[in-house]
């Protein structure tokens, strides 16, 4: 792997972690293109890692909040009672339950589909998973906004966003994609939908991090210390940058947008794969 590559693979992890068109998908695809298919799954976990931290500084105050609210209920003398701590303690069970879920999905399909069908790792069903994503993020045009936020998320509309995430495991989902489109389906507002996505990509990606952290040794065969790092914050401010941009877009109601983008690269990746 060249400098060069290593940067193009950060800015694409950065930019489409976030915006609904699927980074997994896209480093697949960019990496058959680049030849650089010899590249562990641990060196895309480590991009994602990144975002994480891009995440945590968008959005640093909500999570902040959180946890102080969090620290309140379980050690604090009297819980407060304003509606902003109860909002913020809100997120705390749905974000526990959907990722609960999204493990079990997850770990079904690694370990029973992707192990098993190979084909499914093709860059062919990666470009029909983008199709998917597409017609999913289609469907969110002619859905009417909801108006639960998060003290009304509730565990089934948990589950049903965690077992979305789970499916967002096949590269060519986008996993903001249909977790923001769930949300959005389950009758949430488009800002509580769109920070539980977010908020849900933390203990998912720390989770995928924790399954493939054996796979160092030969990630470090074939990417240098310098290129991981180049890659690394290149993903890092790629991605503040494109939270922060879709954020906008989804309160606007417009995530619509990025479907005639994913027709075109899927049938691009069906014809061409």
């Amino acid at each position: 792997m060249t400098a060069v590559k290593a940067l193009l693979l950060g800015l694409i992890q950065g930019i489409a972690e976030f915006l609904p068109i699927s980074s997994s998908g896209h480093l697949e695809l960019f990496k058959n293109i680049l030849g650089l298919t010899e590249v562990p799954l641990l060196f895309d976990v480590l991009l994602h890692i990144a975002t994480l931290f891009a995440v945590v500084a968008v959005l640093r105050k909500r999570i902040g909040a959180i946890f102080a609210a969090l620290w309140r209920f379980l050690f604090g003398r009297k819980a407060s009672r304003d509606e902003l701590s109860q909002q913020n303690l809100a997120f705390v069970l749905p974000i526990i339950i959907a990722t609960a879920v999204t493990g079990v999905i997850g770990i079904l399909i690694e370990k029973v589909l992707l192990e098993e069908f190979t084909w499914m790792n093709g860059t062919k069903f990666v470009a029909a998973n983008m199709l998917i994503t597409a017609a999913i993020l289609g469907l969110t045009a002619i859905v009417k906004p909801g108006e639960r936020g998060p003290e009304r998320i509730g565990k089934g509309r948990a589950a049903f966003i965690g077992f979305a995430q789970g499916i967002g495991v096949f590269s060519g989902i986008s996993r903001s994609g249909i977790t923001i489109s769930a949300g959005l389906f389950a009758g949430l507002n488009r800002e509580t939908a769109g920070e539980l996505s977010f908020l849900l990509s933390i203990p998912a990606i720390l989770g995928a991090f924790v399954l493939t952290i054996k796979d160092a040794g030969s990630m470090m065969a074939t990417v240098s210390f310098a290129q991981l790092a180049l890659a690394f914050v290149a993903a890092l401010f790629s991605g503040m940058a494109s939270l922060k941009i879709l954020l906008k877009i989804i309160k606007s109601g417009k995530i619509y947008w990025f479907a005639p983008y994913l027709v075109l690269v899927g049938i691009s990746g069906l014809l061409l794969g």
